[in-house]
């Protein structure tokens, strides 16, 4: 009977061990995820801020493109915002937050031609700090 107690006891402990052995892996799956989504969406921002600054050359033509790609950068922006607990991924957010905000509202103040580089360059700070 004590070799039963005792073989159950042994059993029981490697379950442990194997749990907490798997535990890491699965923590490091779940950084590596959220990794992965960060630069996914600073891509997907990047390509519409390019967007962005081809909408604002042609807008003339179209203005509701240049609305649609901030709206598009925006979405992107509350997306990340709501999946990241990274300071540097939050704080690059924020730029590129504010500096879509200050373009939105030079269009709207009459501007045809607002300076995109605090956006280009927010951006470019955000693809740094989501790539791994």
């Amino acid at each position: 009977m004590a070799a039963h107690h005792h073989r159950r006891r042994r059993t029981a402990a490697l379950a442990v061990t194997a749990a907490l052995t798997v535990l890491p892996a699965v923590i490091g799956c779940d950084a590596v995820n959220k990794a992965l989504d960060c630069v996914q969406t600073a891509d997907s921002i990047a390509d519409s801020v390019t967007d962005l600054q081809q909408a604002v050359e042609n807008a003339a033509d179209d203005p509701s493109r240049t609305d649609a790609s901030l709206d598009s950068i925006e979405t992107d922006l509350d997306q990340l915002a709501a999946t990241t607990d990274d300071a540097d991924v939050d704080q690059a957010v924020d730029h590129l937050d504010k500096a879509v905000a200050n373009i939105r509202t030079a269009i709207q103040n009459g501007d045809n031609t607002p300076d995109l580089s605090p956006a280009t360059d927010a951006a470019g700070e955000l693809t740094k700090v989501c790539t791994p």
